[in-house]
């Protein structure tokens, strides 16, 4: 049976009863196991969430199934304009029934505003190629224009993702060291000291023993998880988890447990009756027992309550494994993540990942922890072992940036990137909560979802930005539940107070037109502080 930290979740057989209680300022105490462990919760205080208006919800399941109808009768009397397979008797079709019919007759109809091509780095701005149909989705051409449009709907958070700078510079530079791809796997002919140096320089960064690097985000999750766990463990997963985690634990053969978004209670619940219950059918002890959490979830704009997940995983001797995509570099006082956030010691969590895809401005992922771990992922990981390695200026640029961010090229340039995204993400949450529209998540995550409900809503609001120079994403079924359309901002440290003041006046203007001022809290009139 695979270890790490030479823990065995199989010998936990039965938990200690725990009780708590809710105290002033949200904190809440947990009692077990004879000890007082009192839990600060950053959350509550801090995080937007309200619910739907009554009315809003029943136009939006009437909208949603009318498009359904419409699509249906669409499909019953005119053919796709879509190429068909000939020739495959016998064959089982390639999507399912359901799937072909959305896809044709409900998601074309909002095609236009997903799928943009660009033709410029995407930075505070970004140039898209502008296109047209003529035939309501089925097809689309260029038109040979571009536009230029402010940029709310990358993961650029730190603002590195330029074609001008120290990063650019190092990486052309790099190309001529080391060309731009090893063509191999990191255990053949792919490492270069570049990788050793990144590794090194990314469990500095963490404050932990070691660090593994991988040449692709989504590949980070979902194929270091089958390495980690097998058959007869038990996952606890985040009902909000990304995808890639989704994937590696269907891979892993693992059985997954879904709890409640962010609710500490739930969790542990779950945790409680799945360890009375043991493994499914022979009611054995579980191997492991993981609990997976997001930093900073990419839907919600929530931060996890990571101190509470760590009472709660030394309570029950479980393991926690924190996927810091979109918190590494954009939360913390110098950008550490979600553990500096907090003030959590590193040794806390037993299995770091994150990825270089969002504040370092590159590609690929990581994972870090003590040398035990990493060790066993070297020789096991099929993303380290089969994968090819990651480009050499690809390297370079998270090189570069990590840098900057940890003040080692001299400068405070890191320090006010930070500084810049955090005072950015403050007042355009503040501003939108002036406005009266409904967003979600926590007041310090630079993701900002602004329900808007209606799938209608959505196509009008991506088009009606566009035309205005705002390039934003729509989010809405099956990313997302069908009751929760959304408009996803992303801020970013290269956006000036102007621009965002830019964004928020035409953001208010078709609120009023578009009738998205769901809010019903209190607002505050006074000036929102830069």
């Amino acid at each position: 049976m695979t270890t790490i930290n030479g823990k065995r979740n199989g010998d936990i057989i039965h938990p200690m009863r725990t009780h708590g209680h809710t105290g002033p300022n949200g904190t809440r105490k947990l009692h077990y196991n004879g000890l007082n462990q009192q839990i600060t919760s950053h959350e509550q205080p801090k995080s937007s969430y309200e619910q739907v208006p009554l009315h809003t919800a029943c136009f939006t399941y009437l909208g949603f199934y009318l498009l359904m109808i419409l699509g249906y009768i669409n499909q019953l009397f005119f053919t796709p304009k879509v190429a068909t397979e000939k020739h495959r008797d016998g064959y089982v079709p390639l999507y399912d029934a359901f799937e072909k019919f959305y896809l044709r007759y409900v998601y074309r109809r909002v095609k236009d505003c997903w799928n943009r091509p660009i033709c410029s780095v995407p930075g505070s701005e970004v140039v898209l190629k502008d296109r047209i149909t003529k035939d309501y989705g089925w097809s689309f051409e260029f038109t040979g224009t571009e536009t230029k449009c402010l940029n709310l709907g990358s993961y650029n958070y730190l603002g590195f993702a330029q074609n001008e700078g120290p990063c650019a510079d190092d990486s052309e530079e790099c190309i001529r060291t080391y060309g731009l791809a090893a063509c191999s796997p990191r255990r053949e002919l792919g490492t270069n000291p570049l990788h050793t140096e990144l590794e090194s320089l990314t469990a500095k960064f963490l404050g932990v023993e070691d660090a593994i690097v991988f040449g692709m985000g989504f590949a980070t999750n979902s194929l270091n998880i089958p390495t980690l766990i097998t058959p007869g463990c038990l996952v606890v997963s985040d009902e909000k988890n990304h995808a890639s985690i989704i994937l590696g634990l269907r891979l892993s053969g693992a059985t997954p447990k879904v709890f409640k978004h962010n609710n500490m209670n739930d969790l542990e619940r779950v945790l409680r009756e799945s360890i009375i219950a043991g493994q499914p059918g022979s009611g054995k002890p579980w191997k492991k027992i993981l609990i997976i959490v997001e930093g900073v979830f990419s839907m919600e704009g929530s931060i996890v309550k990571l101190p509470e997940i760590i009472a709660l995983k030394k309570k029950y001797k479980a393991y926690v494994y924190l996927d810091e995509a979109h918190s590494i570099g954009a939360t913390g006082p110098s950008g550490r993540g979600i553990l500096e956030y907090y003030g959590v010691d590193p040794n806390d969590i037993d299995i770091l990942m994150g990825t270089f895809t969002k504040s370092f401005g590159s590609a690929g992922g990581y994972i870090a922890g003590n040398k035990k771990l990493i060790n066993f992922l070297r020789v096991h990981s099929h993303a380290h072992c089969y994968a090819s390695s990651m480009s050499p200026p690809v390297t370079q640029q998270i090189l570069t940036s990590m840098k900057i961010i940890l003040g080692l090229d001299g400068s405070s340039e890191g320090q006010n990137r930070i500084s810049q995204l955090a005072r950015n993400t403050r007042y355009f949450r503040k501003r939108l909560a002036q406005i009266g529209v409904i967003t979600y998540g926590h007041e310090d995550s630079p993701v900002v979802p602004m329900l808007v409900y209606l799938f209608s809503k959505i196509g009008a609001v991506v088009r009606t930005l566009t035309s205005k120079n705002i390039a934003v994403v729509g989010v809405g079924f099956p990313a997302t539940p069908i009751m929760e359309g959304r408009i996803r901002f992303c801020l970013s440290a290269a956006h000036t107070k102007e621009q965002l003041d830019y964004a928020l006046a035409v953001i208010d203007d078709i609120s009023n037109t578009l009738g998205l001022k769901y809010s019903r809290k209190a607002k505050d009139l006074n000036p929102i502080p830069y």
